[in-house]
């Protein structure tokens, strides 16, 4: 079988990309008709609709104990209506096992053939996949498009690349020649990378893709079969993805159980029994902390995201407008609902060194707290920005941050009645900004998942930098922003953080977020702090799921 010419230039420029970290992308992330074609949207919006009240036949897992599905959409305030095929733990542990078996002796040719085929199938069904992920995370549509779309697709096809180069880093055999005086001892030694097991990935609600196929396709690029196990509230766009690989799987002659969708209910969930089974070796996880760090306790290779807090710290800048509007979009994207999303705006009482002056503390907030309602009363830009909530909670715990919390509110938080065209009952809620001082660390000392941006007053810039490292090493960070123009500040402020395992992006203004993390360039969490063990996509997170084992006899006599 073997990779294909075109397949072999895919992987090749992937694996230059990961040497260079340059920019690259495989699938292009503009929906433009030019590059998709002219009626890709309306086919992909009429798939997703056809996916609606019926079941998930696709996947063709047989034998289904019954059909579930509970995901409702943010934008209809109704369900969407797709029912899966469910069955139980045992079931789906006996016939991964058998399907790893068979895998397991695949060559690194043939299994990086079959996946890149999936990836290629799966880029035909971008835009209806954009709309399962609209209406399940509710992410506004260019959000749902590129990020569970093309940029999971280049998350996915850098595992590939990854795992191909592991496997490819020492020879399968040599004969081992060692001088002995008056003679030689000669041995045949021979290695095998061999597979942890199975594989389980357990996906989140807000990116079901982007944040699951870079753990699938590292499980089976290693060779080991793998359970992909989805947010009961955001099955649709991970199911879509199984499917595609277990065509590719089916129609190169292998055992499709070789991937299997793992559904359930959030009143029946089964990630905790299919993570303890004995049989399951490596666990992949995105979700809160409670729950990633029980997995890590468990004797298995286990790869998590988990919550964090993020900060931006605000000391000298060129242009203040400029970059009030970088941070405020920041906040407003997607709603805060990103794990990269800024959350503690660490600003010295003193104010912020422009060119022109100092801007206040007060100016500063006031200026975050306009930008902020200017960008979500844009109809051609706010909503499509913020998209929706995802989970009613989370709705619930913005509306009531100002009260909970207490500090001054800058801006409150509202819903946008008939915000988004089209969808009159979308469940939207605002940014609302509350300033805090550096003494108020048991407010912004955790996660405050959604649009909740505080503004903290600190004494001044060093202030703000150990508050930030002690948010980072206490209870994690994914995502630091800086703005400074002072050159030993910049290196000040990258030497600590980096001590706290934290990227830092330094004066982004434009086009350009603390949010946004680019395949084959940015290692996406770093696995040095509570917010993760893992790192998309280091050697690490491809080597621990596969073994090094070594075979040697001495070679027959001449």
């Amino acid at each position: 079988m073997g990779l294909t010419s075109s397949q072999k230039e895919i992987l090749d420029k992937a694996i230059e990309a990961l040497h260079t970290r340059v920019f690259h992308a495989q699938y292009p992330e503009h929906p433009s008709p030019k590059i998709y074609g002219e009626t890709a949207d309306e086919d992909g919006k009429n798939a997703f609709k056809a996916l609606r009240k019926g079941n998930f036949e696709e996947l063709k897992q047989e034998g289904a104990s019954e059909w579930i599905g509970e995901e409702d959409s943010p934008y209809f305030a109704e369900p969407v209506g797709t029912k899966y095929p469910a069955f139980s733990v045992d079931t789906l542990i006996e016939r991964a096992e058998g399907a790893f078996h068979s895998w397991r002796k695949v060559s690194k040719d043939d299994r990086a053939s079959v996946l890149i085929d999936s990836l290629e199938r799966f880029s035909k069904r971008f835009f209806e996949n954009a709309y399962a992920t609209m209406h399940t995370t509710g992410q506004g549509y260019m959000m749902a498009f590129q990020a569970s779309g093309p940029h999971a697709a280049d998350r996915a096809l850098e595992a590939i690349a990854a795992g191909y180069e592991e496997l490819g880093r020492f020879p399968e055999s040599t004969v081992w020649d060692k001088p002995m005086g008056k003679y030689n001892l000669v041995i045949n030694k021979e290695w095998r990378a061999v597979p942890k097991g199975i594989g389980l990935v357990i996906g989140c609600s807000t990116f079901p893709t982007w944040n699951s196929v870079p753990g699938v396709y590292a499980d089976l690029m290693m060779g080991n079969s793998v359970i992909v196990k989805p947010h009961p509230g955001a099955i649709l766009p991970m199911a879509i993805v199984v499917a595609e690989i277990r065509n590719a799987l089916r129609d190169a002659g292998f055992d499709p159980e070789v991937c299997q969708l793992a559904v359930d209910t959030q009143s029946k969930p089964l990630a905790k029994e299919l993570a303890e089974h004995s049989k399951v070796k490596v666990v992949d996880f995105t979700g809160n902390s409670e729950f990633g760090s029980y997995l890590e306790s468990l004797p298995k290779a286990v790869f998590t995201e988990k919550t964090g807090v993020n900060s931006i710290i605000l000391d000298s800048v060129e242009n203040i407008d400029k970059v009030i509007q970088n941070i405020t979009f920041s906040v407003a994207l997607y709603s805060g609902q990103m794990c990269t999303a800024p959350q503690n705006f660490f600003i010295p009482e003193g104010g912020v060194k422009t060119p022109d002056g100092i801007v206040s503390f007060d100016e500063v907030a006031q200026k975050f707290a306009d930008f902020t309602d200017g960008l979500i009363n844009n109809p051609k830009a706010g909503p499509f920005v913020a998209g929706t909530i995802q989970n009613p909670a989370t709705a619930e715990r913005t509306v009531g941050a100002s009260k909970a919390i207490g500090g001054k509110t800058w801006l409150e938080t509202r819903n946008i009645e008939q915000s988004i065209p089209y969808f009159k009952n979308a469940r939207t809620q605002t940014p609302t900004v509350i300033e805090l001082t550096a003494g108020d660390k048991d407010k912004f000392s955790k996660e405050m998942f959604g649009p909740i941006a505080f503004l903290i007053k600190t004494k001044d810039t060093k202030e703000s930098v150990a508050l930030a490292k002690e948010m980072a090493e206490s209870y994690g960070a994914i995502s630091c922003g800086a703005y400074t123009t002072d050159a030993e500040m910049k290196e000040y402020i990258a030497d600590e953080m980096s001590l706290a395992a934290t990227p830092v992006s330094f004066n982004l203004v434009g086009q350009i977020f603390v949010n946004q993390n680019a395949a084959f360039s940015d290692f996406h969490v770093t696995g040095g702090n509570p917010a993760g063990n893992a790192s998309f996509t280091n050697p690490d997170y491809v080597n621990r799921r596969f073994t090094w084992v070594g075979m040697r006899e001495p070679a027959p006599r001449a």
